[in-house]
């Protein structure tokens, strides 16, 4: 039986949208260990409603190179970031790739999805470029060239507990205590990089945060799901570098209950102490390489609720380090634990960085992890490829498997 369209749905744009099938899904694969996972799928468009083109016929290589990935993974929840914010690609995803066998793969089925609007591309109304002209991705509340462009989507075999769904899509930046605001340089004045006025607005969610409960067969886990602004693409203000920052440390913050923390309910206050988590997505920050802030990894890497016993890792990221060289080899990361495969040359890119995760909460036991990334002999890598050839994605999927 086919699952409610979200094509009728798509018309209330400004409200989050969840998927609910007609039947029951049936118990994982894995019993009660479940799969978490997060792909950067790079399944953003440059303009509006191309990605539903792309993804209303079965025939886009790239979609059906994301979708083999996953049917590879096999997750049971993941997130994809880069999904651009339109309902009915929803649909169009699972009914023309992910439960369509490609080279020989097993189909996929998620009879539950969520989606929600994103900041990116969103008008401001202010000037937060500081260039003297007020429109465009950088003035948006998120960069984007339309509004949506760079969202993100959750495919669930597991049910999500709607009514207790929480996005923080409107947070303002200058309401986190001790925010790590930009700083105009070329003033006296701390943390002026922005206007009283445009601080009043400036949300702190590049995309949205989403805490997502999810029904694992009676037990709740809350995914808690984002991709905070890459740290570049600035100037010596480092308003993206800090951004980043402070999204990475929104999540460290509501798994320690913080009260100042509310949603776009208006609903105040962080994740209780007794609540179980996996927090997913592209953070855009290596621990100790690349441009992010230094320390901004670690915030969520060192919490005391956060389990990375188990690091994901893969024989792809060490060999795509020693194959590409250039500003890897100075990197002081390990490259098996990498997740993304950037322009390594010397003052053009950072190289290979872990910038994506998965990471549980400490009273979930992890049975195992990993990272999608197979050497250049080994099957499947026509899925990754090698810089600068990118056939799906420069970002590998993540996984971790854990024990409710």
């Amino acid at each position: 039986m086919k699952r409610p369209s979200l094509l009728a749905a798509a018309l209330l744009a400004s409200a989050p949208l969840l998927l609910t099938p007609v039947a029951q899904a049936g118990p994982s694969a894995h019993d009660r260990d479940v799969r978490f996972s997060t792909f950067n799928a790079s399944l953003n468009r440059n303009v509006a409603g191309q990605l539903v083109a792309d993804l209303s016929t079965p025939g886009n290589v790239q979609a059906a190179n994301v979708a083999e990935t996953i049917q590879r993974v096999r997750p049971d929840v993941l997130l994809v970031n880069e999904f651009d914010y339109a309902p009915e690609a929803v649909d169009l995803f699972r009914d023309n790739y992910l439960e369509v066998s490609h080279h020989g793969s097993a189909p996929i089925d998620y009879p539950y999805a969520y989606i929600a609007p994103s900041n990116t591309g969103v008008p401001s109304g202010h000037d937060l470029d500081n260039d003297g002209s007020i429109g465009g991705g950088n003035d948006a509340y998120g960069f984007g060239l339309f509004e949506g462009q760079y969202g993100m989507v959750v495919y669930s075999k597991y049910p999500i507990d709607t009514d207790a769904v929480r996005t923080f899509q409107t947070f303002r930046w200058a309401d986190m205590p001790g925010a790590m605001l930009p700083d105009d340089p070329a003033t006296p004045e701390p943390a002026d990089w922005f206007s009283a006025d445009e601080l009043d607005d400036v949300r702190l969610s590049s995309k949205s945060h989403w805490d997502l409960p999810i029904d694992v067969n009676g037990s709740t886990i809350h995914f808690l799901v984002s991709h905070p602004t890459p740290p570049v693409f600035d100037g010596p203000e480092d308003r993206n570098g800090t951004r980043n920052h402070d999204e990475i440390r929104f999540w460290a913050d509501y798994i320690s209950g913080a009260d100042y923390i509310y949603d776009d309910s208006g609903v105040y206050g962080g994740l209780p102490a007794t609540e179980r988590f996996v927090i997913a997505g592209d953070q855009n920050s290596d621990p100790l390489d690349g441009d992010s802030v230094p320390g901004a990894a670690q915030q969520l890497l060192d919490h005391p609720r956060v389990n990375d016993a188990k690091t994901p890792k893969s024989a792809g990221g060490i060999w795509a380090a020693e194959v590409q060289a250039a500003i890897n080899v100075d990197h002081e990361s390990q490259p098996r634990f990498d997740t993304a495969d950037f322009d390594d040359r010397v003052g053009f890119g950072p190289g290979n960085l872990r910038a994506d995760y998965v990471l549980p909460s400490r009273d979930l036991k992890i049975l195992g992890s990993g990272i999608f990334w197979p050497t250049s002999d080994q099957k499947y890598y026509y899925l990754t490829g090698n810089f600068p050839f990118v056939p799906t994605s420069d970002h590998r999927q993540v996984w971790v498997d854990v024990r409710p």
